[in-house]
């Protein structure tokens, strides 16, 4: 094997420097995993998966029949044309759509972890196990915010993993996947871990394990194993320009995994946290004009009324340090350690506010499916401070936006602003904490700033709660 070809030729190598044995790295060597004996022993509790999913007609369309369109379409004379007096059965129906994926068994009778981009809108699905025994598969629960899905087949005594506490996995450790990239079975590759904690756009629940594991088409679902052959993740995604593996691969979290499971499992659906806060993350600058000694922290842009964090008095320019006695140093890591809290739970909220730091009480609600969207609309410019043209905001976008004060950019010129990143549409609501209701409020903050100092902005951008480091010359 590699590792005792390495051991050997180290060997040889110190031998012939007249290298004492006692300083060999052997140990180091030893700790590279024995992948054969790992795949052999792990490998049956891989799965392929194989689903159908029925291409729809066009509403009322028979199997080659002019379609169903409404009285007076304009299509309807220009399929007439090509359609009418084609016999039923005279065109091919359409294929049923077939898609590939990976699973693995956790319980001996038949139940089954994968993604829920895998089984999602499934009319049937078939689990084919490494004896290349097939089984029917019903889907116990899907939970697309999270990408996990727990199926069932009916057997018994089958072959389970083993899974590892993932909140332990450290950058540098090796991995093992198994899956069934573009079809071909039980198909194993190895990497090491590349980062974790890691979160991608519109995946906010999840904290993802990033590897270096050649992971392509097939193999979502799929396992991710230790050196100790315990299962770590749930290999989920790639980055790719090409549609294959270009050396940046996600997992799931097998913590995060294992609690979306239990739930679906248990009531059919996942509930999550909800501390009622959007929040945006903090650059240097920022950083400056908040009093912090570096980039850290999440920044409060928007409390939503009547939320637990409203509740508990968490205000907009908050900076959130840590939460249930977690550091928060990125962002990013806020939404995830929320919405994994319990409902009802009562954590601890240490914010910087104002310079000082102060611990609030937050009660965690459950996160709601509804979610609302407001933007700004047009209104006629005035001349103001920071190379802006600015409209104060009347009594009806007031309104509609939410909030009680505000001006709208309708146009960027050369200045502070542009250079601080204001768009036009941008809605202003602060700057260094003072409201900003009318142009001479915007005149009275600018003049009252430290010249060269990194200030604050709040403003509203397509609805979304957004700040803004802002430098004056």
């Amino acid at each position: 094997m590699r590792h005792r070809f390495l051991t050997s030729t180290m060997l040889a190598a110190a031998l012939a420097l007249g290298a004492p044995m006692a300083s060999l790295p052997v140990a180091q060597a030893a700790e590279l995993p024995d992948f054969v004996q790992m795949v052999k022993e792990v490998g049956p509790a891989v799965v392929n998966i194989n689903t159908t999913q029925k291409v729809p007609r066009l509403r009322g369309m028979p199997p080659g029949m002019m379609p169903d369109l409404p009285e007076g379409h304009p299509f309807n004379e220009l399929f007439r044309h090509f359609f009418e007096g084609i016999p039923p059965g005279a065109m091919p129906n359409a294929k049923p759509a077939q898609s590939l994926g990976s699973g693995f068994i956790i319980e001996r009778n038949g139940i089954i972890l994968t993604n829920a981009h895998v089984v999602k809108d499934a009319e049937s699905i078939n689990v084919r196990l490494q004896d290349k025994r097939e089984f029917p598969a019903k889907v116990l629960g899907i939970d697309e915010r999270s990408d996990v899905a727990v199926l069932k087949i009916e057997a018994g005594g089958l072959p389970t993993v083993r899974v590892a506490d993932s909140d332990r996995l450290q950058v540098g450790e090796w991995v093992l996947a198994i899956g069934s990239p573009f079809g071909l079975d039980f198909t194993a590759t190895q990497g090491i871990v590349s980062a974790i904690g890691r979160n991608l756009p519109d995946e906010s629940y999840v904290p993802f394990i990033q590897t270096d594991a050649a992971v392509n088409p097939g193999n979502s679902g799929g396992p991710l194993f230790n050196p100790r052959g315990e299962v770590v993740g749930i290999n989920a995604q790639i980055y790719s320009r090409s549609g294959g593996y270009m050396g940046l691969s996600f997992a799931i979290p097998i913590n995060t995994a294992m609690q979306v499971a239990e739930q679906l499992r248990k009531h059919g659906k996942v509930t999550r946290g909800w501390l009622g806060v959007m929040v945006q993350p903090i650059d240097a600058d920022l950083a400056k004009s908040f009093g912090l000694d570096r980039p850290r922290g999440a920044l409060v842009a928007e409390v939503q009324p009547d939320s637990p964090a409203a509740r508990a008095g968490l205000k907009s320019g908050d900076v959130i340090l840590s939460f249930d006695g977690q550091a928060i140093d990125d962002t990013a890591q806020l939404p995830a350690r929320v919405g994994a809290t319990p409902v009802g739970k009562k954590v601890d909220v240490e914010v910087l506010r104002e310079g000082k730091e102060k611990t609030l009480a937050v009660t965690i609600l459950a996160l709601s499916e509804d979610r609302t969207q407001v933007s700004a609309g047009p209104g006629e410019p005035q001349a103001g401070p920071l190379g802006l043209q600015l409209q104060p905001l009347d009594a009806a976008r007031r309104k509609e936006l939410g909030v009680g004060h505000g001006l709208v950019v309708r146009s960027v010129g050369e200045g502070a602003a542009g250079r601080a990143g204001v768009r036009p549409g941008d809605v202003l609501l602060e700057l260094g904490g003072m409201r900003l209701e009318t142009v001479a409020d915007l005149r009275q903050a600018v003049d009252t700033l430290g010249k060269g100092r990194p200030v604050a902005l709040r403003l509203l951008r397509e609805g979304s709660p957004l700040f803004l480091a802002i430098k004056v010359e």
